[in-house]
């Protein structure tokens, strides 16, 4: 069984609560589980988060940590002192909307009211190199046998072999709108949605954690290709559209 995580967003708590639902479902049995991106912003606890996803993979525990766009903005901006080069061009890693400042702050770095040149270095004090190594070198997807696991998703007419690091943390349309189904089923998250939700060839399951909502977890059963969501009550039948 492969379990999937959605975007934590700095949520510490969140994501001890969701592992744990995934510990109890699997009941001992063998499983990994993928944790599809957005590690960091927006919450209270960015630290912890990297702290506790390499901790638990020193650990030996089946934790596969994809890299989202927010991860990728955080590196960009802190080691390179660069705008994410797929960020819209009037913004860099600090636009408030994007939530650095409550990362930073997870790290002790109280950036208001500083220049971008001030807070970069400031985050250079205060975030260890090696949780930046760490968000640096993280995959962009992990392949299944049916099921492709990334943060945003895949570009249309691309095969998945051939997919480039850029659309697979930050694509949104075409993806989201095309209804032609991938030779796998694509679980991603990146976009927030109300509910998990099966498109019939994707599964998304950012359900805002962000913003408040939930962090969601799905269970894929790889060699039947039935899914379900594990929630606090048990499993629901997750199912494509009629």
């Amino acid at each position: 069984m492969i379990y999937a995580i959605g975007d934590i967003h700095g949520d510490l708590s969140k994501l001890r609560a969701a592992q744990d639902r995934v510990a109890r479902d699997a009941g001992g049995r063998p499983h990994d589980v993928v944790h599809v991106g957005d590690l960091v912003d927006r919450g209270p606890d960015s630290r912890g988060v990297i702290a506790h996803l390499m901790a638990g993979q020193a650990a030996g525990r089946p934790w596969r940590v994809l890299k989202g766009n927010h991860d990728r903005m955080m590196t960009e901006f802190i080691r390179h002192g660069r705008r994410d080069p797929r960020l819209r061009p009037d913004w860099d890693w600090l636009a408030p909307p994007l939530g650095a400042a409550e990362t930073l702050v997870s790290y002790g770095a109280d950036i208001a009211g500083l220049a971008a040149a001030a807070a970069r270095e400031a985050a250079l004090a205060a975030v260890p190199g090696a949780h930046l190594d760490w968000l640096e070198s993280l995959p962009a997807f992990h392949a299944a046998e049916r099921f492709f696991f990334c943060h945003a998703g895949v570009a249309p007419g691309v095969a998945l072999a051939d997919q480039v690091e850029d659309d697979l943390i930050w694509v949104r349309a075409p993806f989201d709108v095309d209804p032609v189904l991938h030779p796998k089923v694509v679980v991603h998250g990146h976009v927030p949605v109300g509910a998990v939700t099966h498109y019939g060839g994707r599964i998304n399951i950012d359900t805002g954690c962000a913003y408040g909502g939930p962090l969601s977890v799905i269970v894929c059963d790889d060699e039947t290709g039935q899914t379900w969501e594990v929630t606090a009550k048990g499993r629901r039948v997750l199912a494509p559209p009629i």
